[in-house]
């Protein structure tokens, strides 16, 4: 059986387990328990992981795998679809940059995240988190452009991750109000996290 170093928190993971259970994996995949966080590292991570953070993922014969954009493939391999992530041409390049602007995103709010809570009140530098802030927005404004193409019910890896960084703002960024200014990428991921594997992995305290 494949182990996950897992947190139930973490938008990363939500898209590990979203492919497991779109390829039929999840329940394959045995969940260890986590303590990732950008300053404390938790040994239980970087025995496998040198940059101690999750999702990692333990294949059967120790080999280990990390980040979230090489296990997520690895899971449609073994499934062998394409529909996750297309082999080639125009659709696979979309898919692709859809992934990268929906870890863009979670990387800018995870940040802004930190800047509160893992760092002391008297090093913080709310400049440096507005422009994550700033960033974040700019995301929501492209995903808000391409709303009308993205896929309700057979996703590729762009629209699983955008789907879990939208659900990682209603998460921890319930202040940022995102769908008034987002009326199509609302309509879009009302839609989207009603699917089975979106609901089966939403985010929650430990």
């Amino acid at each position: 059986m494949m182990k996950l170093l897992f947190a139930p928190t973490s938008p990363f993971v939500r898209k590990v387990m979203v492919c497991a259970h779109l390829t039929g994996q999840a329940d394959e995949i045995e969940r260890l328990d986590s303590a990732a966080h950008p300053v404390r590292r938790d040994p239980r991570i970087a025995a496998h992981n040198p940059l101690a953070k999750v999702p990692t993922l333990i294949l059967q014969d120790g080999q280990a795998l990390y980040d979230s954009r090489v296990i997520c493939e690895y899971l449609a391999s073994q499934a062998d679809t394409q529909t996750i992530f297309p082999a080639s041409g125009a659709d696979r390049w979309t898919a692709l940059s859809r992934q990268a602007l929906g870890d863009g995103l979670l990387d800018a709010a995870l940040l802004a995240r930190y800047e509160l809570t893992a760092r002391p009140p008297e090093f913080q530098w709310p400049t440096w988190r507005e422009a994550l802030l700033t960033k974040v927005t700019a995301c929501l404004e492209a995903i808000e452009a391409i709303a009308s193409g993205l896929s309700p019910d057979k996703p590729t890896i762009g629209e699983i991750t955008i789907g879990c960084a939208l659900g990682y703002l209603d998460f921890r960024f319930p202040e940022l109000d995102w769908r008034a200014q987002c009326g199509n990428a609302a309509r879009w991921n009302e839609a989207f996290q009603n699917l089975p594997a979106m609901q089966a992995t939403r985010p929650h305290e430990a």
